[in-house]
């Protein structure tokens, strides 16, 4: 089996004729947490919502190719089922859905007709990882997000990724809104996917998840690029000192692109 490979080439994105990605560049491989941090729009949930093919984006230039096929090609349903998982900034609720039925059907919508996962084994990693993420039995079978604090609705998410076992997760600010104990939670849900099958990217704006899931690459995202790059001690720096030496290292302008959606 092949390693998973996410490679964005020179990515250029708008939202209704306003550049909001400016040519960015990054690839993220299996085995992999890579973390990208910047300022208020910068483009980051811009990033998040082109690569899933959220239509209100436009592609302008450049490609993405995840394990060698060309992303921009593939309907939303097909990113998904080819291994590319999002946990939304703001999940959505949907009423009449409940979680099991949800995330058992996830699971065998990626799967070939006659491999679905059976109840039993459903049930089995269901109640095992839920254990580990601290969420009550009672949730399974609750309406999807409906009714759930953020911190609730943050924890479904990495429920979904340890259920669903992508190839290459993208994480929009998981750590919006959580206590330090949610925190800790997600993080070990996240930690607990670490392995040469599954690649990573984490959006956020703190360095505080990175205290408890270590990235090996971090990013500098401002005006829709890319600036810097370097390992978890560039994100420690981040957190001590901002980012106006980065600004004035690179002779960037404050300013920011506009919007992030």
């Amino acid at each position: 089996m092949s390693t998973p490979n996410l490679k964005i080439e020179n990515l250029r994105v708008s939202i209704e004729d306003k550049e909001i990605i400016k040519g960015l560049n990054l690839e993220i491989n299996g085995g992999e947490i890579h973390a990208v941090m910047g300022p208020n729009g910068t483009g980051k949930s811009t990033l998040s919502s082109a690569l899933m093919g959220h239509p209100k984006y436009e592609v302008t230039e450049g490609q993405v190719t995840f394990n060698g096929e060309d992303l921009f090609e593939m309907e939303v349903d097909e990113r998904a089922k080819a291994g590319l998982f999002l946990a939304m900034q703001y999940p959505s609720e949907v009423s009449g859905i409940t979680n099991a039925d949800f995330l058992r059907s996830a699971i065998n919508a990626r799967r070939e007709e006659g491999q679905e996962i059976s109840l039993m084994k459903f049930i089995r990693e269901l109640d095992k990882k839920m254990e580990l993420l601290e969420m009550d039995s009672s949730f399974a079978h609750r309406y999807l997000n409906e009714g759930f604090s953020g911190g609730e609705k943050k924890r479904n998410e990495i429920l979904q990724l340890m259920m669903i076992e992508p190839k290459i997760a993208i994480l929009d600010e998981i750590d919006s809104g959580l206590d330090i104990d949610a925190l800790k939670v997600v993080a070990k849900g996240v930690n607990e996917m670490r392995n040469p099958e599954f690649g990573c990217l984490i959006i956020t704006h703190y360095q505080r998840l990175l205290n408890y899931i270590t990235p090996d690459k971090v990013h500098v995202m401002m005006q829709g690029r890319i600036v810097k790059s370097g390992g978890p001690e560039l994100a420690q720096r981040l957190e001590a000192e901002g980012y106006d030496w980065i600004k004035e290292e690179l002779g960037i302008e404050d300013e920011t692109v506009g919007q992030e959606a």
